[in-house]
């Protein structure tokens, strides 16, 4: 555990997911270019060889590290051992607040002990909600419970924003920042285009168009997650100049249903997970991307990527709402006929690939720390990010993908 300086406010983040770290990554980086704060990170590793892999990409050396991933470990006791860990240091740190984003087991379980703490909690990615506390599961109540903690809430959208009103948040403690992982794609696919994997590097530069694949919800684990394998495999039996790039959960519930039905087929890719920068590469090579991820809802509209839900319900209405989304659950028949639309509709795929992606400018860490400065005491409350237009933001994006 690094002793941390006293000669600024000291702000925690607190993290343990990949996906937590990605979109962590550009508000510890402005912290570190701040003159004003002192950033303290404390990593959990809920997931460990994930996680380390976006902190090297992004040059993040935790301060603390309380390496909890554990083989077969249960939400209770990750939650037990999350509050117990993150509480001892925060008694030994002392911040002036803490950071936690989204929706994970660990932001929960950070922003419990901070209360017990009496530290002020600033939630990143606040206020989406499917509505259904048990989908996705646990994730859905991990935010709204994170949100009842909170003093300081940053919803990306108006749409996040509304639901915090609607629950009764005080509307001083709300600011629309946009989403801190458009931050983040910019800058990873900034960095270059060196691959980590060549067998990927391989496949992104085939003349087959690419379907990018992420599933791996447990709400889908079993029967759902096998209707999708069959969707694909009969895509891949439709359509000869296709190829379907998988990258799989390590979870072998996961792996169970994916390797029977797809492991032997030709143009059917099962590969470990990506490094962040080349999964980042790999969307930006990807014709259309099937997902049950949430980021990947966000990230994929940024690169004019037409995207399929593969859920039944989901806390990102926006982009179902402009169009660069689609919700087309886990039935073989929807996602086959969903995407034989999109790959023999040159219209319909436009449509889809040309909407405004509604997420944000590249600008999100820039306003957070903004908003730390109002609730701290140092600013005035910043103006929320406009619904305008986003137009700048997919052009500038959308010449990674052409390069």
């Amino acid at each position: 555990m690094t002793t941390p300086r006293r000669d600024r406010p000291l702000v925690m983040l607190a993290f343990g997911t990949r996906p937590e770290a990605i979109k962590m990554a550009p508000i510890v980086g402005a912290l570190q270019e701040s003159d004003r704060y002192q950033p303290y990170v404390l990593v959990t590793a809920q997931h460990r060889e994930m996680l380390d892999q976006v902190l090297c990409l992004f040059g993040i050396v935790p301060d603390s590290d309380l390496n909890l991933m554990e083989s077969g470990q249960t939400l209770d006791r990750l939650t037990a051992r999350t509050v117990s860990g993150v509480s001892e240091v925060l008694r030994e740190v002392r911040p002036n607040a803490i950071l936690v984003q989204g929706d994970t087991t660990t932001t929960f379980a950070s922003a419990l002990a901070a209360f017990y703490e009496d530290i002020p909690v600033v939630h990143v990615e606040a206020g989406l909600r499917t509505g259904d506390k048990r989908s996705p599961f646990p994730e859905e109540m991990n935010r709204v419970l994170t949100s009842r903690i909170a003093s300081l809430h940053l919803p990306p959208t108006s749409t996040s924003a509304r639901h915090l009103l609607d629950e009764g948040v005080d509307p001083t403690t709300i600011c629309v920042t946009g989403n801190t992982v458009i931050d983040a794609l910019q800058q990873a696919l900034a960095i270059g285009h060196a691959w980590g994997d060549p067998a990927l590097a391989l496949l992104s530069t085939t003349k087959h168009r690419t379907i990018l694949v992420t599933a791996h919800r447990r709400e889908s684990w079993g029967a759902p997650l096998s209707e999708v394998c069959w969707a694909i495999r009969d895509i891949l039996e439709a359509f000869d100049d296709v190829q379907v790039i998988f990258p799989m959960h390590r979870n072998p519930v996961v792996r169970d249903c994916v390797e029977p039905v797809l492991a032997h087929h030709p143009r059917a890719h099962l590969v470990e997970p990506a490094s962040y920068q080349d999964f980042a590469q790999l969307m930006a090579a990807a014709h259309i991307i099937l997902t049950d991820s949430g980021g990947v809802q966000e990230e994929g509209p940024s690169l004019g990527k037409p995207v399929l839900v593969l859920r039944q319900s989901t806390e990102r209405p926006e982009a179902l709402q402009a169009g660069t989304a689609k919700l087309v659950g886990t039935s073989r028949a929807r996602i086959f006929a969903e995407v034989c639309v999109l790959l023999n509709d040159q219209a319909a795929y436009l449509r889809m690939a040309e909407a405004v992606n509604p997420y944000g400018d590249g600008r999100a860490a820039a306003r957070t720390l903004l908003a730390l400065d109002h609730m701290l005491g140092f600013g005035p409350k910043p103006e929320d990010l406009s619904p305008l237009s986003l137009d700048s933001q997919l052009n500038e994006l959308l010449t990674f993908s052409e390069l």
